[in-house]
């Protein structure tokens, strides 16, 4: 063992004298290509992998039968994937792109190493057995642990480990859709990448290498092998602009909903209860609507080519498929009920992500807006276009992500036809989803916690200033007791100019300003006098968990260079100076910025 340790030891350190003759961006490059080939090759095993419990455990049903099975599936799947994550993980791995997000933000973006692995093995439980989530979001942050631990094996600094993260997510979103425009879209749309030479020939290098891997093991088809052979039409416009503000409610919808579920599942207490209450409701709603099993791309497939009674199959709706109001009827189900299955998924201990079900939702917001138009109006409004649209429409809104969601469509369908309805939908879907609520799905907890970065640069900065570590704790507290006098003496011996005034049990009851004690300290017929005769309450205080934000917010409105910290009982902890703020902020912002 030690012998296998001591060679390691020895390639390693080989390793690193060799990469010490390439540049830096020679380097980076380098790495760009062994992190799309990584992350490349996790994703086909992530996709082979839920090929594989697809095919196992439902390719043998009847389709004119619903299948009691559907029942059952999900809540093994999800039980398969809590206990892996609690006793052999033991960290929390849901929402990847979120956990992307603060990696970078608190993390110094660094990522655990069992995420390139973990995340693959829990979702493909989940999804292999039904659970109505996707896999994208699972992936990407697959790709991003691997971006991120090449980046730590390297010893990078901070700018360039995230790069490589950022490498990581790109090549793993452009592999799972053959994608590359979109993989490098999504890191500087989601992820907040800035766009700079050094940055931006990494990520074209990571998402070719990845995509050019997928080519050779699955194929040059596109994940969509559509035949669009409907343009835009001029006269259908009207009707796209239709589609992108439902599109705007439909992603309005879609968070609101996943938000209140993920809180009322937050509540229940036990992981029995939990996957008691998720398995009852995901295995019902799969049963009774199985377009909702897994991620639901074959269900995509059927729509976008029109085959509205393969949505039929294994129902217990079956016989009812030629039925105009009852197709309505199903569709407008399938579409509500996809996101209560998701969040329940999520909710119930599953691992999966948003991205599969916003396309799922999209998609059938698209085609169900055609089919009524089409049944009601006797319109002959082309459904395999705005299925495609509304995908791009729903997927804009959810993850405030327009241009993401336009190439995705483009590069799926390897066709460019559509690109002015695209447009036309996600711009509208966006305007309304960002009206209505303007975070997306992954960053709306950590904006409301100060952790989200953006490209504001000054913002970002300060979701990097940890407060902790700025508070200064050198100053020496006195009582209500103290008296003049003894102030004096201290002076002598402390540099500091204010004096916190406490109670015996620590409590923060005011603070005394040497340039309010100047005009009696040599006055010393006044020595015995009292220190609360000069003490002043604090124009604001600060506590030790609050943004940096707010507290530049209150150092604004308080006019004060200098303001107590202080715990939510109270007590004093130390002061926080806006001299030492200003001067941890040209720090990181150096630290973060191109040389």
């Amino acid at each position: 063992m030690s012998r296998t340790k001591h060679r390691a030891e020895l390639l390693y350190r080989y390793l690193i004298i060799a990469t010490k003759r390439l540049t830096d961006r020679q380097l980076m490059i380098l790495l760009a290509i062994v992190v799309g080939l990584a992350a490349g090759l996790a994703t086909y095993v992530f996709q082979h992998t839920l090929e594989f419990f697809r095919f196992s455990l439902t390719s043998w049903f009847d389709i004119d039968k619903a299948s009691v099975l559907y029942f059952f599936y999900p809540v093994v799947g999800i039980v398969i994937a809590t206990l892996f994550v609690r006793y052999v993980v033991r960290d929390d791995i849901s929402e990847g792109v979120t956990r992307v997000l603060y990696a970078m933000s608190k993390k110094g973006s660094r990522i655990k190493p069992h995420n390139c692995y973990s995340s693959i093995i829990a979702s493909s439980a989940t999804i292999g057995f039904g659970g109505s989530v996707g896999p994208e979001a699972p992936i990407v942050l697959t790709g991003s642990a691997i971006g991120s631990n090449i980046g730590r094996f390297m010893r990078m600094n901070y700018k360039n480990s995230t790069l490589l993260l950022c490498c990581g997510a790109a090549a793993a979103l452009s592999a799972v859709f053959k994608a590359p425009i979109t993989g490098v879209v999504f890191v500087l749309e989601i992820l907040m990448l800035d766009i700079t030479v050094a940055s931006i020939i990494p990520l074209l290098i990571s998402t070719v290498t990845a995509t050019t891997l997928m080519f050779f093991l699955n194929g040059f088809e596109p994940v969509f092998n559509l035949d669009v052979k409907y343009a835009f039409q001029l006269r259908n416009l009207p009707y796209y602009a239709l589609l992108g503000l439902i599109c705007g409610l439909m992603s309005y919808y879609f968070t609101q909903i996943n938000g209140r579920i993920a809180a009322r599942f937050a509540r229940i207490r036990g992981m029995y209860r939990k996957w008691i209450v998720g398995g009852l409701l995901i295995g019902t709603l799969i049963f009774l609507f199985p377009p909702l099993y897994g991620e639901g791309y074959e269900s995509l497939v059927d729509l976008m080519h029109g085959n509205v009674d393969a949505l039929f199959n294994n129902s217990l709706f079956f016989r009812y498929r030629s039925i105009s109001w009852v197709v309505m009827l199903y569709l407008l189900a399938t579409l509500f009920l996809k996101v209560v299955a998701m969040s329940a998924t999520n909710g119930a201990g599953g691992v999966g992500g948003s991205f599969a079900p916003s396309l799922f939702v999209g998609a059938f917001t698209g085609a169900t807006m055609v089919y009524m138009l089409n049944a009601l109006l006797g319109l002959e409004l082309p459904i395999i276009p705005f299925t495609l649209v509304g995908m791009a429409g729903v997927m804009s809104g959810v993850m405030k992500a327009p241009l993401t969601s336009i190439f995705l469509i483009a590069e799926l369908t390897s066709g460019y036809a559509l690109f002015v309805p695209l447009m036309l939908v996600s711009a509208l879907s966006f305007a309304v989803g960002y009206y209505l609520e303007p975070y997306s799905i992954y960053t709306k907890k950590l904006s409301q916690s100060g952790e989200l970065l953006t490209h504001n640069k000054d913002r970002s900065v300060l979701v990097f200033l940890d407060l902790k570590s700025l508070v200064e704790t050198d100053f020496h507290p006195i009582t209500m007791n103290t008296t003049l006098g003894d102030v004096v003496k201290l002076i002598s011996s402390v540099r500091r100019n204010i004096f916190p005034v406490v109670s015996r049990d620590g409590t923060l009851l005011g603070v005394v300003q040497l340039d309010d004690l100047r005009a009696d300290m040599f006055d010393t017929g006044k020595y015995g006098t009292t220190i609360d005769n000069y003490m002043i309450p604090p124009p604001e205080q600060i506590y030790p968990n609050e943004q940096i934000g707010s507290v530049l917010k209150a150092f604004e409105e308080s006019k004060a260079w200098m303001l107590p910290v202080v715990t939510k009982e109270n007590k004093y902890v130390g002061f926080i100076s806006k001299s030492r703020i200003l001067a941890a902020y040209r720090e990181q912002l150096i630290a973060i910025s191109e040389e």
